[in-house]
């Protein structure tokens, strides 16, 4: 063995330590992707329609909203889009499944207690 097939010891180890990802980020791992679709479908069904509603608002007032407020619907582009390449096709399917999961919660809690105040007021 001679000189240039040993590692070097000293500055290169420390910055390869340093350059390595932590070992609780499992980016390859199977679960990482569908989490990751899931919480990012969940987080922008309940973020991005209140976060447009309050920039036109403040924009436009109060009235141009209850107008614009159907256009909100194109946020159901962004995962059917993704279902389109190949290599996004698992990230999309698990952001739409968040989507309609949320808005399936959301529906059905407001429902139940909707129907509850109804009745307990009759």
């Amino acid at each position: 063995m001679n000189d240039a097939d040993e590692a070097p010891v000293g500055d290169s180890e420390a910055s390869d330590e340093r350059s390595r990802r932590p070992d609780w980020f499992h980016r390859g791992h199977p679960v990482f992707f569908p989490l990751a679709g899931f919480f990012t479908g969940m987080v922008s069904i309940i973020v991005v329609p209140g976060l447009y509603a309050a920039i036109i608002k403040s924009i436009a007032g109060y009235k141009r909203v209850e107008e614009l407020f159907p256009f909100v619907l194109v946020l159901l582009v962004v995962p059917i889009g993704l279902l389109v390449p190949q290599h996004t096709r698992r990230f999309g399917k698990y952001m739409l499944i968040g989507m309609l999961s949320t808005v399936v919660v959301v529906v059905g809690v407001g429902a139940a207690v909707g129907l509850y105040l109804y009745k307990k007021d009759t």
